[in-house]
């Protein structure tokens, strides 16, 4: 895969990250309809791409600390999983305010890439069953295509079953 600097895909911390970093990644950017129930769901079917191989971030607070978790855009997050995968007892979804400032970028365009500020990270080890996914690029309508290894290798998370389908 080679680097893409497609339409609107320079500047974002989140390319930025993967540039620095000498990862290989294809930029997709696609005109996001600010009506989508789902911006993943958008994504996937913009993209034509199984929603399965798209990576929605979210952030969760595991006993008193901020956490990333990345996981299939058809499923859910299972808080006890996540909760489990980092040793701890309990999970709750972050408040959106905080996600917002603590990562940098904006509700729907949260990427696991380049945030403000680093959260320990799991993402579903479904990911790994694909040569790439795709992840949020860090704004509505933008995605990176990416091989999971690169994406866990960048954010040092860890792996474990933390999505359920939907």
């Amino acid at each position: 895969m080679a680097k893409n600097k497609a339409a609107g895909s320079a500047g974002t911390p989140a390319t930025v990250a993967l540039t620095a970093a000498g990862v290989p990644f294809t930029a997709h950017a696609y005109a996001h309809d600010p009506s989508a129930a789902s911006f993943g769901m958008e994504a996937a079917n913009v993209l034509q791409v199984p929603p399965e191989q798209v990576f929605k971030t979210l952030m969760a607070d595991v006993d008193g600390t901020l956490a990333v978790a990345v996981v299939p855009v058809n499923g859910t997050l299972d808080l006890k999983a996540l909760a489990h995968a980092m040793g701890r007892k309990k999970a709750a979804m972050a408040d959106p305010a905080t996600a917002q400032r603590r990562t940098g970028y904006v509700l729907g365009g949260i990427s696991p890439l380049g945030q403000r500020q680093r959260s320990p990270t799991v993402v579903d080890e479904s990911a790994l069953s694909f040569a790439t996914i795709f992840v949020s690029g860090g704004r509505r309508g933008f995605d990176v295509e990416l091989s999971p290894a690169d994406l866990i290798t960048l954010t040092g998370a860890t792996t474990a079953k933390i999505g359920h389908p939907a």
